[in-house]
């Protein structure tokens, strides 16, 4: 009997952009790669191409999607696009700098950091997001049985799309570093196997 190859799905976090650097809230707003976020993209792209990915998919929020041109670019492989994988929607606090979140809303920011729910200012509910985004993985895997796909997105859809596959609580994958702007996480998925976390927070 021979055994499938696995899948390997390499969750890549965007570039930086302005709106990071002055750590400002950005969720579902369509903020674009700075030169730092660009250069980034342009060295963590060299090492993926390195990997010979079979397929790219990206939200398709700019900041995403400019990532992952870089990395269309060497390889040739033209990404997909997927709503699914934007960023959470974070309502009110969008555009808005940190420190003015934490001061208009102190109790839904420590609770953001802490995993857990925030039944203010329009949040989407961490439950929502992290369904919509472990559809969009095992819909991924359907679609690539036994090939390397990078999927190019946001550090809250890498972190939740851990949580979703492998069932973890929030707590847990809130305990996890989050991801540096243009590094990425790597999934693997084989039938009769499951899901595993291969490496966290890899980059250049």
């Amino acid at each position: 009997m021979t055994l499938q190859r696995s899948t390997r799905l390499i969750l890549w976090r965007h570039g930086q952009t302005a709106w990071n650097a002055e750590r400002r809230i950005q969720g579902q707003q369509d903020a674009e790669l700075d030169d730092t976020g660009r250069a980034q993209a342009q060295a963590a792209a060299q090492r993926l191409a390195a990997r010979e990915p079979d397929a790219i998919v990206s939200s398709d929020l700019s900041r995403a999607s400019d990532t992952a041109a870089a990395l269309a670019a060497l390889t040739g492989l033209v990404p997909a696009y997927d709503v699914r994988l934007r960023e959470r929607a974070f309502g009110q606090w969008e555009t808005l700098l940190a420190s003015e979140v934490e001061e208009r809303w102190p109790d839904g920011w420590a609770r953001w950091h802490r995993g857990e729910p925030i039944d203010e200012a329009g949040l989407e509910r961490i439950e929502d997001m992290t369904k919509r985004v472990g559809e969009a993985l095992q819909d991924i895997v359907e679609r690539h049985p036994g090939e390397t796909v990078v999927v190019a997105t946001h550090g809250g859809v890498v972190r939740h799309g851990i949580e979703a596959v492998l069932e973890w609580p929030t707590q847990v994958v809130y305990s996890v570093a989050a991801l540096t702007n243009c590094n990425w996480s790597e999934l693997h998925h084989r039938p009769g196997r499951g899901w595993w976390l291969h490496a966290h927070n890899v980059g250049v």
